[in-house]
């Protein structure tokens, strides 16, 4: 499609459209409005005031961002309402002097909130190659579920909210999609992964690749969000106040960074409650997901936070709470990472198995979208997650003064250590071969964890090869030599005959030929073997 196309069919006109509202600074006293106009328009206000009154309406003279897209260029507008009374609904309009859009309303935050809600949402992306990108039926579930959650004062969401967020055909879809709702509500966006992917020609899919400064999502969105994110990382990194409440809301690219900040803006934050979103799970549902870039990168600065909300896997999960390698039952002990599941009706990449850090999981298998409802009241917090057709799939309080969750679920605390492979239990495959402490190493068996992911194991007398993840490694009982197909690497202790006389080698001399790692959780009392890949091992039949 060529732009003269597109400028004819979903282009920026003369007209303002794209109107959305964000939080930039106190809600009880300001508003951003944000919306798009072709480059012939070169200035926009917006005019406001109570709604339904007679007074005077009010002019915010609007930041104007000049950008051009694959298929159009367009200007973008951002103008601040300011100077709002509290818990008062006012009337807008943005345009300019002679081409205005519809009026609109929306209601700023009570004085000294301590009560209310917000709507949660993840993977709403949707939409194929050809345009336009059709995001009717999230436009459809959205006002569905906000008719039936008019409490919500504004929607977070946790990442993907574009199916491909380097071209203009989504950027537009998901506009249509927000339409009839982001006039009135404010919507904080979290970027994900599929928000900062583009192709070369996003027609046929030609050249994937990710922008690592999301151009698209900054530029969109450059005036919606506070500018206090770190220095070179702004815009997908931003933090605001809701009544009693922080949030944090983070990228998908500088994690040292982010980090550091992170650590910084929560210590700055003398909120009741501090909630962060990150598009990446850290305690995942799924088979075989790996989060070695975000976590442990970012994991001192996520600790700062009581909950982080995420997606990515279209699955939805509710961690105990969690604190370095450690899993606890206070919310006082760690921080829990709630994934939402998905925001649309597109069925989950990864399918749910039992993780042990999760105090809750469902297997979301439907072409049904979900979401969540946040409601704060004082120090209790009440997240429902709910699946489209009204199911409830999880009710959780958290109450900070009791320093209690309901329902109450207890983190699990073995009293003989167990061996698990990316939080999942290896169930019967090592039911009789626990990890096994020598001297200060932890040793495992090397046959029954390559076996459990689905690799290759060959065992002769005093020896196991083992092969997984394109890596391969042999074991001689009583060496300390491991030969690898990368050469031989010394360990710290040798391979010993153990329980059940199985060959065991020092847990992360066995992890670093096969691209894994291990931690032990102390508080738990188990062993959990990472992989730095999330390919899904199939043995070879001959």
């Amino acid at each position: 499609m060529t732009k003269n196309e597109w400028k004819s069919f979903r282009g920026s006109s003369v007209t303002p459209d794209q109107i959305m509202l964000s939080l930039k600074g106190d809600p009880c006293e300001r508003m951003t409005v944000r919306w798009r106009a072709c480059v012939d328009v070169p200035e926009g206000f917006a005019l406001y005031r109570p709604a339904g009154s007679s007074e005077p309406w009010r002019r915010a003279e609007a930041f104007v961002n000049r950008f051009e897209t694959d298929l159009d260029e367009s200007n973008f507008f951002f103008a601040d309402m300011t100077g709002l009374s509290p818990d008062t609904a006012y009337e807008y309009t943005v345009g300019d002097g002679s081409r205005r859009s519809a009026v609109y309303t929306f209601r700023t935050a009570p004085q000294n909130c301590t009560r209310f809600a917000f709507l949660c949402l993840s993977d709403t992306q949707t939409g194929g190659p050809e345009p336009p990108a059709d995001y009717t039926e999230f436009n459809r579930f959205l006002k569905k579920v906000l008719t039936g959650h008019p409490e919500c004062a504004f929607i977070l969401t946790a990442g993907d909210n574009t199916n491909c967020g380097q071209t203009d055909v989504q950027w537009t879809g998901l506009m249509e999609g927000l339409k009839g709702v982001a006039e009135s509500i404010p919507v904080m966006f979290c970027m994900g992964n599929h928000d900062d992917m583009g192709f070369s020609d996003y027609f046929t899919f030609a050249d994937k690749y990710y922008s690592e400064h999301a151009t698209y999502f900054t530029n969109m969105l450059l005036g919606s969000y506070p500018q206090n994110g770190p220095e070179g990382w702004r815009i997908p990194n931003y933090s605001f106040d809701y009544g009693n409440a922080h949030f944090a809301v983070t990228g998908t690219s500088g994690y040292d960074e982010m980090n550091a900040w992170l650590l910084e803006d929560a210590a700055r934050s003398g909120q009741t409650w501090k909630f962060a979103a990150h598009h990446f799970p850290v305690c995942f549902a799924g088979p075989e997901i790996e989060i070695e870039d975000t976590y442990p990168a970012m994991r001192d600065g996520m600790e700062q936070f009581d909950l982080v909300f995420s997606g990515h896997e279209h699955s939805f999960a509710r961690s105990y709470p969690r604190r370095r390698e450690g899993l606890y039952d206070r919310p006082s002990e760690g921080t829990i990472h709630y994934n939402l599941g998905s925001g649309g009706p597109n069925p989950p990449g990864t399918k749910v198995v039992p993780k042990v850090w999760n105090a809750k999981t469902y297997e979301h298998e439907e072409e049904l979208a979900m979401y969540t409802v946040a409601a704060i009241d004082g120090d209790v917090g009440t997240l429902t997650a709910y699946v489209e057709d009204g199911r409830i799939v999880d009710r959780c309080v958290i109450d900070k003064s009791a320093d209690v969750i309901t329902p109450i679920d207890r983190a699990p605390r073995y009293n003989r250590t167990r061996l698990k492979f990316k939080g999942y239990d290896l169930g019967v495959i090592a039911g009789k071969t626990p990890p096994v402490p020598v001297g200060d190493l932890w040793y495992v068996p090397v046959g029954q964890i390559v076996s459990f992911i689905g690799g290759e194991v060959t065992r002769s007398k005093g020896q196991i090869a083992v092969s997984v993840y394109d890596r391969s490694a042999v074991f001689t009982e009583n060496s300390d030599i491991a030969r690898t197909d990368r050469g031989d690497q010394q360990m710290a202790g040798p391979c010993l005959r153990l329980e059940e006389g199985q060959l065991y080698a020092p847990v992360d001399d066995f992890c670093r030929p096969l691209r894994m790692h291990a931690f032990y959780y102390a508080h738990n009392n188990f062993v959990d073997v990472e992989s730095e890949t999330e390919e899904k091992p199939v043995p070879v039949q001959p």
